[in-house]
Parts: structure tokens; sequence; C-alpha cells
């Protein structure tokens, strides 16, 4: 059983062996991501106004930004399921019956 380094090994061999830079890269990404999502809530708490056209209502920009990326993400996926089934209905119609492709009609 190996457990750990050999003694042989230096320490540089050691941390060539155990070095990830992709899993480091990866972590800057994240916590830079991090930064600039709290540097985005931060930057827009400024209360807005919103029209309903029957009723008006106050709240954090924020919310209202989130609010939108969320209805227009329902939005686009109920839309694509709508041009799927009606992609599907026209390729069902467009195929021909076997009694018709047969000659027994």
């Amino acid at each position: 059983m190996n457990e750990g380094p050999s003694r042989d090994e230096s320490p540089r061999d050691e941390f060539d062996r155990s070095w990830q830079p992709r899993l480091w890269v990866t972590l800057g990404l994240l916590i830079l991501i991090g930064a600039y999502l709290i540097g985005f809530v931060v930057g827009n708490d400024q209360e807005a106004s919103v029209d309903f056209v029957f009723a008006e209502a106050r709240t954090s920009l924020i919310w209202v930004i989130l609010l939108s990326l969320l209805a227009g993400l329902v939005g686009g996926v109920l839309l694509s399921q709508l041009h799927g089934r009606r992609q599907r209905k026209k390729e069902a119609r467009m195929e021909t019956p076997s009694s018709i492709a047969d000659g027994d009609s």
C-alpha cells in the first residue's frame, strides 16, 4: 500500500503531482461570479415603481429584474413546448397511412 509520498519524493514533486489547475480556475471563476452577483444586487437596490395597468406597486429594482427574468424564462419554455407540439402534429399529418401507400384505396 502506498500511503503518502515516497521518501525520495521532494516537496516540489509532491506539489506537481497534486496541483489541479482546472480546480483552481473553476473556483476562481465561481468567486468572481459570486462577487459580481453581490455587486449586482447591491447596485440595484433602489425602489422602482411598476405599473400593472389596474394597479401600481413599488418594490426594489432587483426584484423587478429577477421577476422579469423568471417571466422570460417561463415564457420561453412554454413557447418551445408549443412549437415542439406543433412540429410533432405537422409531422404526424405528413405521414402516409399504410393502406394508401400499399394501393388499397
